[in-house]
């Protein structure tokens, strides 16, 4: 057995497909098969169903997958270590992200990568429930998500922002003139949501409810990108978070603040409680905590003189 192998096989775990496990490990997808049925042969279990195409795995292979990522975890944490001994911080870091957050991630990039200059970043868009389980799991090093349902004997939290929502509309195609809109202005609007069940949304359906407000959106979708296409092509307005960056994109599209408007819960960063756990989060998330106690506007002059 060796490490590869491992990784072949959380590969597969995570595309669920041979071909595409196969290029992710750039190999050919007869050589993934091949090393697959070796480690099988070596442990003299059926890890993989397996049919004309990727079935799943056994009852034996996803005890063995958790097996494979502590094993990688901990393969990867020793040379993070090794590195730190070193006064270096290499590696990947693994960030799980909520679709719609108040709080700018790559404020969160830009910190760690001025301290680590060589780290380097696989940012994955995720539920909630998907972020902790990710991290469960050793999938994750890091979480950039909401803290309710949160257990504490199992994760460490730094709190980033109690994340206040606006109406996001193209100055093309709608025009406002006040500072700030009341939920009761919003129903009469031609509004893109997000799908029922979403974090943000819930969120969102709340703040209706709790004010004796039915909207009627014009439509509703799964995907972020989807609803700014449809934003910017005059078709509604969207409710987003303030301060996520997502009115910079274009000098077309601005973000006004609804009254008394934000999440249910505050957005905060992630770290898994138990061993393993890698030297990349531990750092990242005590630079995290060392610079997010500080006020804001401390924090963001310092990111400004840094640029």
């Amino acid at each position: 057995m060796d490490i590869k192998q491992l990784k072949f096989l959380l590969a597969l775990d995570e595309t669920r497909h041979f071909g595409q496990a196969a290029a992710r490990c750039h190999i050919s997808q007869p050589t993934l098969s091949m090393r697959l049925r070796n480690l099988e042969e070596e442990l003299g279990l059926t890890l993989v169903r397996r049919g004309q195409r990727f079935e799943g795995f056994t009852s034996e292979g996803e005890r063995i997958l958790a097996w494979a990522r502590s094993l990688l975890a901990a393969h990867d944490g020793l040379y993070a270590e090794a590195s730190a001994c070193r006064g270096q911080l290499v590696g990947c870091l693994r960030l799980g992200l909520v679709p719609l957050g108040g709080f700018d991630p790559m404020r969160l990039l830009g910190l760690f990568t001025r301290q680590h200059p060589n780290l380097r970043f696989e940012l994955f868009a995720l539920s909630s429930e998907q972020i902790l389980d990710g991290l469960a799991r050793n999938q994750l090093d890091l979480g950039l998500s909401y803290l309710d349902r949160l257990d504490a004997a199992q994760f460490d939290s730094l709190a980033l922002a109690d994340t206040r929502m606006g109406l996001l509309y193209d100055q093309r195609h709608f025009s406002f003139t006040q500072p700030h809109l009341g939920w009761e202005t919003l129903p009469s609007l031609p509004l893109g949501l997000l799908s029922s069940g979403m974090h943000f949304r819930q969120s969102i359906d709340h703040g209706f409810r709790s004010r004796g407000l039915s909207p009627q959106p014009l439509l509703q979708c799964d995907a972020v990108h989807t609803l700014l296409q449809a934003v910017s092509a005059g078709l509604c307005c969207t409710i987003m978070p303030l301060n996520s960056g997502l009115d910079d994109g274009s000098p077309d599209l601005r973000l006004l603040p609804i009254d008394d408007a934000h999440t249910l819960a505050p957005l905060g960063l992630i770290l898994r409680r138990s061993a393993p756990r890698s030297a990349l989060a531990e750092a990242c998330f005590a630079e995290a905590q060392r610079a997010f106690s500080k006020p804001i506007d401390v924090i963001d002059q310092g990111i400004s003189n840094n640029d």
